[in-house]
């Protein structure tokens, strides 16, 4: 059986990789004109609303070529940003070749160069196609020569439109052609890697699987390696658009499994399945631990939500494993979670999910990264601001730092070195992939582009700059931590970290956009910011007050005073034992922390 061929499809975000699918799957007939929707297997609504993939789908399509024979070919389509790199690496693993798609009209951008790399390290069979041929922009000639000098590819590509349909079978037949097949042994215990898995509500956590050696059959008594949990297999097919059951799930092929798993902990991704009764020597190595790189604070706005909020999570790490959280407590929102994300825009969309598919009202504290501290000779791992040790048994802080690729227009490369040096950044290469494009390596320190440095990226360079990064070693810097104290009481979820020269800045933005959002109290308000117990910044908040003398007309001016003064005895107390509600509006104003 040489009929099987597993292949994903990688390129930069918004290069045609969906659209790409879509033409697939019409070509192969796996799905209908009257069921064809754009996107199709981007699923979930806010990767439709926002036109990205956000999780790698697998699926199967069944072709017959001209002479009538047949072949199963697997397809996993996969995301396109930086902060999803990790689904991209998984689904590899489970794929003999890939479909490299470039922009025409955009060129190799900096997520291309990652993804080539990734699939080249795999040892993957690498399918170049140049994508959307059809517009007016198209620069075909210059994409290939940036194929051949920045991604050294030198096979000549396909020319395609996914919009229009062109160049689809060329597509088909290079997969059959150039991809080798997959290996086929139904004989060997079963050896199966999980690259993925998600949960349903009426069947449990349900695993997708490709599987090496062996076969999967409905009633097989299987064991997971790595956490020992033994099942029952109630279910196994294929991911069509839908899953579709079948009596068993071969060798080289992909498929998924349904065993009544209720535990959520006994699935690990990267996890090998074998069978109870005769086990695989064969136990894959598993994907690389993957270590988050930004933290927040996920709270829900009621504490009753506390439990649904801890549920939810761990059926999202089903879907999303590269997600890492951890129980934790703030004096200024009650329970909640501290969790971890490969980025900010991973931080945003696994908030998005929460809030919609499981009905959670969320707030989340600023993003921060993981800092070491050196305090009396041991290194202490700080992952929360409130944590912080005292400056005065500080030794030394080492931040973390990444190694950017900015791919960018000639015209723009005096505003991207400006904004670069801004963020403390070093420049470490320049390399022109031709007269026009310019490719810019720079180290930065990892906080200063979690939070707008993509946006203001895409700003400087009218939206032609592409950006990826990946990490380095750590550096030491001067840092300090910066806390916000409103009426007198330190608030943690507001605390953050920051180099000392910009530490003067991020105190008058942080006090004056807390003034102008948390709302006028009975008693006045101090807003401060300080830094090692000394007070750097300061904003006030008036009173709102009643007209006592309302009612005072005429007589002694003493009858006056005498009334001003209660009232100011009032605001004291008031302002001792008063409590400042704090808007969630607040907690949204320090993710947009600007310089």
């Amino acid at each position: 059986m040489s009929d099987i061929r597993n292949f994903c499809i990688i390129a930069h975000i918004d290069h045609g990789k969906s659209t790409l699918a879509d033409r697939l799957l019409e070509y192969t007939g796996t799905i209908s004109k009257r069921e064809m929707k754009d996107q199709i297997l981007d699923g979930m609504e806010l990767e439709r609303e926002r036109g990205i993939t956000i999780k790698a789908k697998a699926i199967k399509m069944n072709y017959k070529d001209k002479n009538s024979k047949e072949y199963i070919l697997n397809l996993i389509d996969t995301p396109g940003h930086v902060d999803f790199t990790y689904e991209v690496s998984r689904a590899l693993a489970a794929c003999e070749g890939a479909v490299l798609v470039i922009d025409a009209a955009q060129g190799v951008e900096a997520q291309t160069l990652a993804n080539t790399m990734l699939a080249k390290n795999a040892s993957l069979k690498i399918i170049p196609v140049i994508n959307k041929i059809d517009l007016p922009t198209a620069d075909i000639d210059g994409a290939y020569e940036q194929m051949k000098e920045g991604l050294e590819i030198y096979d000549e590509p396909i020319l395609a439109s996914a919009k229009d349909g062109v160049g689809i079978s060329e597509i088909i037949d290079a997969v059959i052609e150039k991809i080798p097949p997959a290996k086929v042994d139904d004989e060997s215990p079963l050896s199966a890697l999980i690259f993925d898995s998600f949960y349903d509500s009426f069947k449990g956590v349900i695993i997708i699987v490709r599987v090496f050696e062996g076969i999967v059959k409905k009633g097989m008594k299987i064991k997971f390696m790595a956490s020992g949990g033994e099942y029952e297999v109630l279910e196994a097919g294929y991911m069509k658009i839908k899953p579709v059951e079948a009596e068993s799930i071969n060798s080289g092929e992909v498929g998924y499994i349904c065993a009544g798993i209720k535990d959520i902990h006994d699935i690990k991704i990267g996890d090998t399945v074998t069978e109870s009764a005769r086990p695989t020597k064969h136990r894959h190595s598993g994907y690389k631990e993957i270590h988050p790189f930004v933290f927040a604070g996920l709270y829900p706005f009621s504490s009753s939500d506390y439990e649904g909020l801890k549920t939810a999570l761990e059926k999202l790490q089903l879907s999303d494993s590269s997600l890492t959280y951890f129980s934790e407590t703030s004096a200024a929102l009650g329970f909640g979670f501290r969790c971890g994300f490969l980025g900010s825009l991973h931080l945003e969309i696994v908030k998005e999910r929460l809030e919609r598919e499981f009905n959670l009202n969320l707030l989340v504290t600023s993003p921060n990264v993981v800092y070491k501290v050196k305090v009396k000779n041991q290194i202490l791992v700080i992952d929360n601001p409130a944590k912080f040790p005292n400056a005065a048994d500080i030794e030394e802080i080492w931040e973390p730092y990444v190694e950017a690729t900015i791919i960018c227009p000639l015209e723009f490369i005096g505003a991207l070195l400006d904004l670069c040096q801004k963020k403390r950044g070093k420049q470490t290469q320049m390399k022109y992939l031709n007269t026009k494009i310019v490719v810019l390596k720079y180290h930065l320190p990892l906080a200063e582009i979690i939070v707008g440095f993509y946006d203001a990226l895409k700003s400087v360079s009218k939206g032609y700059a592409s950006f990826d990064y990946e990490h380095i070693e750590s550096q030491t810097g001067d840092l300090v931590k910066l806390e916000i104290m409103i009426n007198s009481e330190v608030v943690d979820a507001f605390s953050i970290i920051v180099h000392r020269d910009k530490a003067q800045n991020a105190a008058h933005y942080l006090t004056g956009k807390l003034r102008s959002i948390i709302p006028r109290h009975m008693f006045e308000i101090p807003i401060q910011a300080k830094i090692n117990n000394k007070i750097i910044a300061r904003e006030n908040i008036a009173a709102m007050r009643k007209d006592v003398l309302a009612k005072c007309y005429g007589g002694d001016i003493t009858r006056k005073r005498k009334l001003l003064e209660k009232q100011k005895e009032g605001k004291r107390k008031m302002r001792q034992f008063g409590r400042v509600e704090i808007p969630p509006e607040a907690f949204v104003a320090m993710l947009k922390i600007e310089d």
